[in-house]
């Protein structure tokens, strides 16, 4: 075993000095006379950090650790120097009011810190550990623990103490993007608390693979072979050559289509005056609807009477939810294929040929979602219109409504309407909805619509005696079909399961509200017939498992537990087996 050496275990006992600074800061309140003390204490560490990077940056003969030293040096720099600025121009201040003024721009200097360092973590655990689906799993778990304990710190929440299985509960919903919640998001957790349900569901929506390769490779420049292998499986790219580009490219479009979501949400607010807090209520529910995670951070959530009737604010979060739940790599080929058709139509002489450009995948995801956008704008207009629906008395505010309920249930969890008093062929249909879930890649739940695009398309295939699926030119090849159906049998299987024990543990409970609470758990959904916040101890975790499993996927663990190199050089004789 390699020991540590001594500028090593320095710079670990400084990390983990940043780290209980901040949870001590941001999680436990202080009394009023250790505030002065405190704001010496963090203007103390940024300089110890400028001071320690830029030393390892003088030391280091590595040119990637040079830079990364450098650009912490950088951080913590700039910090200074603007604080000497406002220093300057608030000379007569007291230190104490002067440290105040100062504290967020340290703050955000140190959080950023942590999570470059966070970054590195993972980029070492890509060098030592080579299974994607296991590391992928773990850090989902890991992080689920750790939001668990940032929300029972004292800060995080205005109920006092919670127990850990709702604050294991609420980490497990916010990291798996899904949205089902055993406490008030909005009354039961403060700004700082919702703050860490915001981080997590963005950092379960982008991946944390993505997000943390995103910030190693940005700050510390360059990538493994393994770890483009890693983000290359995670983002489903199909060459190594571009994985890591893609995963830079998909942080920075979530991050900028988020910002322009927060800017419409906060401009489509009615009554302002009614909102406590816009700009983080806007920020909060870009994130939430992009990431198809449902969280509200308002009372009632979008059933809430501000929001239940602001039609323009439903028609952004939609919009946000579609694209979140398309995914990447449609959006991405979409893009390519206007920005081509474009480029042409303004240079004749040097066209570029769209042929194959579009790939069979996209026009699949695409079809199979208008087609379930539609179909459920049909049903729920007929179906709620005289019911749930009937309160909405303008055109626009019906197809509205109805609108985002065609949207809402493939994942995104925001309701405008009382799901309890759906009728039960709505009801039956949401479950439909919910199941399919949105497309492969996305930020969406679900077994998928590609999947359940095979899966129907074969169903014809094998009626009309075909070997195999052809779309225009091209063919769906076995595996891919074998995997769609292993989805399809995984779901519904761990879907039954999750049925069984929930009526065990609740007995009092009907069928189709159990039903319809696993559905929405294994599909990151978040909707509910108002069971989730009254269940039983062990109730809560199965539905957390459930919701654990829906978002990592059974087959992607069981790929990871049991793959082996395929070998098999030779092949039995085949046999038939009755079916029917």
């Amino acid at each position: 075993m390699s020991k540590v050496s001594p500028q090593r275990l320095f710079f670990l006992i400084i990390d983990f000095i940043v780290i209980s600074f901040l949870i001590f800061d941001f999680g436990f309140f202080m009394y009023e006379k250790f505030r002065t003390h405190k704001l010496i204490i963090i203007s103390i560490l940024i300089v110890i950090l400028l001071a320690t990077n830029i030393y390892r940056y003088l030391v280091h003969k590595d040119r990637t650790r040079k830079i990364l030293s450098l650009t912490y040096a950088t951080i913590f720099g700039a910090v200074i120097l603007l604080s000497f600025f406002l220093y300057i121009f608030a000379s007569e201040q007291a230190l104490e009011a002067y440290l105040i003024k100062i504290k967020p721009f340290i703050e955000g200097a140190l959080l950023l810190y942590l999570v470059m360092r966070l970054s590195i973590l993972m980029r070492y655990l890509y060098s030592v550990y080579f299974n994607p689906a296991i590391l992928f799993v773990g850090s989902f778990f890991i992080f689920d623990l750790l939001g668990a304990f940032l929300l029972m710190l004292p800060k995080a929440t205005t109920v006092g103490d919670i127990a850990f299985i709702d604050a294991f509960f609420t980490s497990t919903s916010a990291v798996c993007v899904t949205g089902l919640a055993v406490l008030d998001t909005s009354t039961d957790f403060t700004v700082f608390g919702q703050g860490v349900i915001l981080f997590l569901i963005q950092l379960g929506g982008l991946g944390i693979l993505t997000f943390t390769s995103f910030f190693a490779y940005f700050f510390k420049g360059g990538s493994s072979f393994k770890e483009t292998l890693y983000v290359k499986d995670y983002v489903a790219s199909e060459t190594l050559k571009d994985a890591l580009k893609f995963a830079m490219n998909i942080v920075l479009f979530t991050f900028s289509l988020e910002a322009v979501g927060a800017i419409f949400i906060y401009l489509s607010i009615e009554d302002l005056s009614k909102i406590e807090h816009p700009i983080f209520f806007s920020v909060f529910h870009s994130i939430s609807a992009f990431c198809n995670a449902g969280f509200s951070n308002i009372g009632d959530g979008l059933f809430n009477e501000n929001l239940r009737f602001d039609y323009p604010f439903q028609w952004v979060i939609m919009l946000l939810v579609i694209v979140g739940g398309l995914g990447y790599n449609i959006i991405f080929n979409f893009y390519n294929y206007v920005k081509i058709y474009i480029l042409n139509l303004f240079n004749k002489e040097h066209k570029k040929y769209l042929v194959r450009l579009l790939t069979l995948n996209s026009k699949i995801v695409m079809a199979t979602t208008v087609i379930l956008l539609v179909a459920g704008f049909a049903f729920f207009y007929f179906s709620e219109g005289n019911n749930t629906l009937s309160e909405h008395q303008t055109v626009f505010g019906k197809v509205t409504a109805t609108a985002f309920q065609s949207v809402t249930p493939r994942t995104a969890g925001f309701n405008t309407i009382d799901y309890s008093n759906l009728t039960m062929p709505s009801l039956l249909f949401v479950i439909l909805l919910m199941w399919i879930g949105g497309s492969p890649g996305s930020t969406a739940g679900g077994i998928k619509t590609s999947t359940f695009a095979l899966a129907t398309l074969n169903i014809f295939n094998i009626a009309r005696n075909r070997r195999r699926i052809e779309i225009g030119t091209r063919s769906i090849s076995n595996a891919t079909l074998n995997r769609a159906f292993a989805i399809v049998s995984i779901s519904l299987i761990t879907i039954g399961i999750a049925i069984l024990l929930l009526l065990f543990f609740e007995p009092g409970r009907d069928l189709i509200s159990i039903a319809f609470e696993a559905f929405s758990a294994y599909s990151t959904v978040g909707l509910s017939l108002n069971v989730t916040p009254y269940l039983s101890y062990p109730s809560k975790i199965v539905i957390a498992v459930v919701m654990f499993i829906g978002r990592i996927g059974m087959l992607n663990i069981l790929i990871g537990v049991l793959r082996q190199m395929n070998n098999q050089f030779y092949e039995y004789p085949k046999e038939n087996i009755l079916i029917n």
